[in-house]
């Protein structure tokens, strides 16, 4: 993918190299803030999907920083952030710790369990929370500190030194199946999490949680100038951090500089609209090209990978939030995400084809699996879909006599197949993100295999072919 990137952008700067002895002066300046906008566009991305959450949420819900906004169901296609999960209850807190200390205090998985990771601005994880964090299960205080901290942590505290003055936790309570009774269960069990100052923690004051399920939650990215307004908001409000000085005078040449007005004018929007637009093929390019798949001969690969954790690759780390959101600190332990854009043969997934995928008898998950449905384009729930997912937890699911499960993507279902069915958009492309949750060994020992998605059948007029 590294590779991807470095050789378009090579390409790029060969071609403006080539014109470079016929460019004016105002045709050399508009060629640095375009091609340096490219750059900070593939930079800013982690920084700017999160600040993209938060706007969403303050503009859409009446929730605030250090409170708790949550879907009472199962997300269906109006929550537009990227990649969500179909088959748990989300609940998230957008932190801030510019006023002091803030705590997330997690219950014990006792009656449900929270699979949590807790984030940076620049969606750097700080600590995972849950039976696969480090609570344990046990339960824990959480203590975010801000930038610069001094003082001590108290006892029975998990201190966790964030170098941001915000960011995020990403609080998914698990699912026993999608049934009425079950989905109060991980609601009343995730209502159980607290979020307060430390300053109040003899004394904690309630939490407000404010439900936005059925809210249209859009933070899908945009690839134009409103991209470097989001990423000012950052600059103006998070401290640099020591890896990303280098870009302090590449922001300024597109007039993004601390503590001043990002104002630019026409002209200049009309570039950054460009940059956005030859940012986002750069990336898309990086992402069809896919990363290291998990299986040799197999397309499935993993949607997120170690170097991401340290954020190591610029390149990898662009690509990879412009799919999803978080970051996740022990990798593959509460779960693990295998995604594909292309089926058996390497053709894009259309939605107006029928594709089956065979999940292999006994899958190496404690809790369940589930294969989810995707905008190509946004990276977010197909629009207007009435369900994105089948999962082993799913109502009705059936099996074959081997114990394997067929799911099939396509604009109708197969007859007699309604219950393993996902629909798609026939004038959609899409991809696939197949979950893991509570992953096991053989998954990592590759003696269980996901096999590749096959196309069964294209639709036209109506008629299957």
């Amino acid at each position: 993918m590294r590779h991807a990137i470095a050789g378009v952008i090579a390409m790029t700067l060969m071609t403006a190299s080539a014109h470079a002895q016929s460019l004016s002066p105002d045709e050399v300046a508009a060629r640095t803030i375009q091609r340096r906008a490219v750059e900070a566009m593939i930079w800013g991305m982690p920084a700017v999907n999160a600040d993209l959450m938060l706007q969403t949420m303050l503009k859409t819900t009446k929730a605030k920083p250090n409170e708790i906004i949550y879907w009472s169901k199962p997300v269906n296609w109006k929550n537009q952030t990227l990649t969500p999960n179909p088959d748990s209850i989300y609940l998230m807190s957008f932190w801030n710790v510019k006023d002091g200390p803030i705590v997330i205090d997690i219950p014990p998985a006792q009656g449900g369990s929270i699979a949590g990771n807790i984030v940076t601005a620049w969606q750097m994880p700080l600590e995972d929370a849950g039976p696969e964090g480090a609570d344990k299960g046990q339960g824990g205080k959480y203590l975010i500190l801000p930038p610069g901290y001094k003082g001590d942590v108290p006892a029975n505290y998990i201190g966790l030194q964030s170098d941001t003055f915000s960011g995020f936790a990403l609080l998914r309570s698990n699912l026993a199946s999608h049934g009425d009774a079950d989905v109060a269960k991980s609601v009343s069990y995730g209502k159980q999490i607290k979020v307060y100052p430390l300053a109040q923690a003899k004394d904690p004051p309630p939490t407000n949680f404010t439900d936005a399920y059925d809210v249209l939650f859009d933070s899908t990215i945009p690839y134009d100038a409103s991209f470097y307004r989001s990423l000012d908001r950052v600059v103006q409000n998070e401290p640099w951090l020591d890896r990303d000085r280098a870009m302090i005078d590449q922001l300024a040449s597109i007039g993004i500089e601390k503590g001043k007005a990002f104002n630019p004018d026409q002209k200049t929007v009309a570039l950054l609209d460009q940059a956005g637009r030859e940012a986002h093929a750069i990336l898309e390019q990086s992402y069809d090209a896919g990363f290291a798949v998990i299986n040799p001969g197999i397309r499935w690969f993993p949607a997120a990978v170690a170097e991401m954790v340290k954020a190591a690759r610029v390149d990898m780390r662009g690509v990879t939030y412009t799919l999803g959101f978080t970051g996740i600190k022990r990798l593959g332990t509460a779960q693990f995400y295998l995604m594909a854009n292309k089926d058996r043969d390497g053709q894009p997934f259309d939605g107006n084809v029928t594709y089956r995928l065979t999940v292999p008898a006994n899958p190496p998950v404690k809790q369940y699996w589930s294969a989810t449905v995707y905008d190509r384009e946004t990276h977010a729930l197909v629009r207007n879909m009435p369900s994105a997912s089948r999962a082993s937890i799913s109502p009705g699911i059936e099996k074959n006599a081997d114990g394997s499960v067929d799911i099939y993507f396509g604009p109708k279902a197969p007859d007699g197949k309604e219950a393993n069915w996902v629909p798609t958009d026939p004038a959609r492309k899409f991809e696939l993100l197949f979950r893991l949750y509570g992953p096991e060994k053989p998954l990592f020992d590759h003696s269980w295999k996901l096999p590749d998605v096959e196309r069964i059948a294209t639709t036209i007029g109506g008629a299957t072919k």
